[in-house]
């Protein structure tokens, strides 16, 4: 239905593309507001991205690429041509109280110069963190990670675990990206190391500036006790943040139910996404995850 709409009724505000929504929106809507290409750490093209979404049902896309909006574009041409519906989508590395957490930015106008001067700053430090990260490696006998990374990231500036992840595994070290992540790259871990990414406020600020919505990106990944979530949450909102991800493809099903009631809690919109990066590395594909639990307020609704 959604795909119809679009076709016939779109408007352009502030250089992001509209789609007019059914009212009131069917029981069952297929949106997946979190998603990578390469233009970040994700297997595939943005427009493959798009494509892969709209072939799985998909009624609204946000391409959310970490810390770039370089895929934006791509994606939401193939939406266009298809006639699924498409929002701005990014996805922040903020460092909270020592500890790294995603926010999302949704609906935003991709040409915001602080936006964008932001993510800037946050990839400036990229390349250095991987010599870095290689450096580990080497110290327990894995040696040439930094090239062996370089050779899976299309954008340099946009190196990340991931792209070790998949070094380690093509190496034969690990069996899988799963256990990379609980062999090496995490806190305590061979290779592992710090880096200075956003801080809270700098994300929402930047978000609400070029006016999109803030959402935390799957909250059940964090190990933050229920107090420290919390605390947290309230940080997050005293700030601006409008949103929090219940749905995600890392979620189990006490992780929705928990973040579903949170949600209503704090008074945040419900967000919904398969956080795919590829068909072989990811918790879920794209368009594949349960509708979101009723009594909640869906983001969406805010676009």
């Amino acid at each position: 239905m959604l795909a119809a709409l679009g076709r016939a009724c779109p408007c352009v505000i502030m250089r992001r593309l509209y789609f007019v929504l059914p009212s009131p929106l069917p029981a069952v809507f297929n949106a997946d507001l979190h998603c990578h290409s390469t233009a970040s750490d994700g297997l595939l093209p943005a427009a493959d991205v798009a494509r892969r979404a709209f072939a799985n049902g998909v009624e609204m896309l946000a391409l959310t690429d970490h810390d770039d909006l370089g895929g934006l574009a791509a994606a939401r041409a193939v939406a266009e041509e298809v006639g699924m519906a498409f929002v701005n989508g990014v996805e922040i590395s903020i460092e909270w109280e020592a500890m790294q957490i995603h926010i999302l930015g949704l609906a935003f106008d991709a040409e915001n110069e602080a936006l964008n001067a932001g993510l800037a700053a946050i990839r400036s430090g990229r390349i250095e963190r991987a010599h870095r990260m290689s450096d580990e490696l080497a110290k327990v006998g894995i040696a040439g990670a930094f090239e062996g990374a370089m050779r899976y990231a299309e954008n340099p500036s946009l190196i990340s675990r991931a792209h070790f992840g998949r070094y380690l595994v093509e190496t034969g070290i690990c069996k899988d990206m799963r256990s990379v992540f609980e062999s090496y790259l995490v806190p305590g871990r061979p290779g592992y190391v710090d880096h200075r990414w956003a801080t809270l406020p700098d994300s929402i600020g930047w978000i609400l500036g070029a006016g999109g919505i803030a959402v935390v990106a799957h909250p059940g990944r964090y190990k933050l006790n229920n107090r420290d979530m919390r605390r947290f949450l309230t940080d997050f909102k005293d700030l601006g943040g409008q949103a929090i991800e219940v749905m995600s493809g890392s979620h189990s099903v006490e992780n929705v139910s928990v973040f579903g009631r949170l949600a209503n809690e704090f008074g945040f919109l419900a967000s919904r996404g398969s956080d795919f990066h590829g068909p072989v590395e990811s918790y879920t594909d794209l368009g594949k995850l349960a509708p979101l639990p009723d009594g909640l307020k869906p983001v969406w609704e805010a676009f």
